[in-house]
């Protein structure tokens, strides 16, 4: 169902295969690309992604013009892009469905990109999983390139820039910024905190900008129809363009969709998914992946962009909905998410090498009927001990269990006065 909502990335999406160059030149695919090289300003590109505040779509949803402009105009050469395909977060399966559709708009919103710092190489760091995008990406590239549209000298200009696929290690880590880069360098994937940044120093020392692969994919569209165009996509005033929100769990048709930002959680839920299976109440989401808070069902006509979740102590992330219906127990679903980032830390630092693994065991103990009501504030302890992390994936981590607490205190303590998980007693 696609309602009447324009679509912006998935427009052009065959139902079982992915859209040819063809295809794609025959809704001016490339045709940014062209004009841009024609004019040869990158200034003015640079200002048209900073009018349409584009926000990172991976996850931190940092404004993609205010980083590009960022590479300095006298940095070293060689430069490079780097577009992160590693999608290693659980929920998260937009840039699949993405990859499998239009893989030229991603070519050329990493040209674009690079062009508007000159960069030579490009890299697309695939998760090892994804095998199938990344022989589509091998694929497409080449065609691309004999095609002139990557390579030396692209469509006749003094711009040269290529692309490889990369298959990554296979590990959550390796989607953070710096550590990415040290895994491309053959180096363990801890990551570096900042300053340099890597738009200074990145991949091998040099100039290095890293999107997502939505972000990407939008630049295209904005350099063809202008950043107030791309603003007046989304549904609130604060807000600019469309999202892939992927929807998993209690509905009934799960999937990736492509909505306005700003549309209602409840919107999406109710008209895209088909509702709650079996008839069942909405109980809580998490409305960007595995490393957002729950948010509960008083929030559960919220608009679905940036500030309006930050409003609300939540975040966006890379709006992957994971919905859990009220059968469904909260301790049970925050352990099987703990597991997770205790298996997933790189171990560097010590709040998140330690600390995961101690909420591990405190929750499943709680979950076993072994809960102790001095638990609670020993988690919450854990949790403040984590936000002093080396990086992002520790606060990350840390949301779903502190929003439990929050939210759910009351099942928390159901557990642990009944000894047990009262879902489980009442055959739920």
């Amino acid at each position: 169902m696609s309602g009447s909502y324009p679509r912006v990335l998935l427009g052009n999406r065959k139902p079982d295969r992915i859209t040819t160059l063809a295809e794609y030149r025959e809704v001016d695919g490339y045709a940014a690309l062209q004009r841009v090289l024609r004019l040869g300003d990158t200034a003015a590109m640079k200002t048209e992604l900073s009018d349409a505040v584009l926000l990172g779509r991976g996850g931190a949803g940092f404004p993609a013009g205010v980083k590009v402009q960022t590479v300095s105009e006298d940095a070293p050469h060689p430069r490079y892009v780097i577009c992160n395909a590693d999608e290693m977060e659980p929920g998260t399966f937009k840039d699949r469905v993405f990859l499998h559709a239009e893989p030229h708009m991603l070519i050329e919103g990493m040209t674009l990109a690079a062009y508007s710092i000159r960069a030579s190489h490009g890299i697309i760091f695939i998760r090892p999983e994804y095998e199938s995008a990344a022989r589509i990406l091998e694929r497409e590239v080449a065609i691309a390139r004999k095609e002139n549209l990557l390579g030396t000298s692209i469509l006749g200009s003094d711009f040269d820039f290529d692309i490889d696929v990369h298959r990554s290690g296979g590990r959550y880590i390796c989607g953070e910024v710096t550590a990415q880069i040290n895994a491309l360098m053959g180096i363990r994937p801890n990551p570096k905190q900042p300053p340099p940044y890597p738009t200074d120093k990145g991949l091998w020392g040099q100039p290095t900008l890293v999107n997502n692969v939505e972000t990407l994919a939008c630049i295209p569209h904005i350099v063809n129809k202008g950043a107030q165009w791309f603003k007046d996509l989304a549904l609130t005033p604060e807000a600019a363009g469309t999202k892939i929100f992927c929807i998993s769990g209690k509905v009934n048709r799960p999937g990736a969709h492509e909505l306005p930002l700003g549309i209602r959680l409840s919107e999406i839920v109710e008209t895209y998914c088909g509702g709650i299976t079996g008839g069942a109440e909405f109980k809580a989401c998490l409305p960007g992946g595995a490393s957002t808070g729950f948010l509960p069902a008083k929030y559960y006509h919220i608009h679905m962009d940036f500030n309006a979740l930050k409003a609300v102590g939540n975040r966006l992330g890379t709006g992957a909905i994971m919905v859990f219906d009220h059968h469904t127990c909260m301790v049970a679903v925050t352990v099987n998410l703990t597991k997770f980032f205790a298996r997933e830390s790189c171990g560097w630092c010590t709040p998140c090498r330690e600390g995961f693994p101690y909420l591990l065991d405190l929750l499943q103990r709680i979950e076993n009927g072994q809960g102790e009501p001095d638990f609670i504030p020993r988690i919450k302890t854990i949790c403040r001990h984590l936000w002093k992390s080396y990086c992002a994936f520790a606060p990350g981590g840390v949301g779903p269990v502190e929003s439990l607490l929050e939210y759910f205190s009351d099942e928390v303590m159901a557990h642990i006065e009944g000894k047990g998980c009262p879902f489980k007693k009442s055959g739920k």
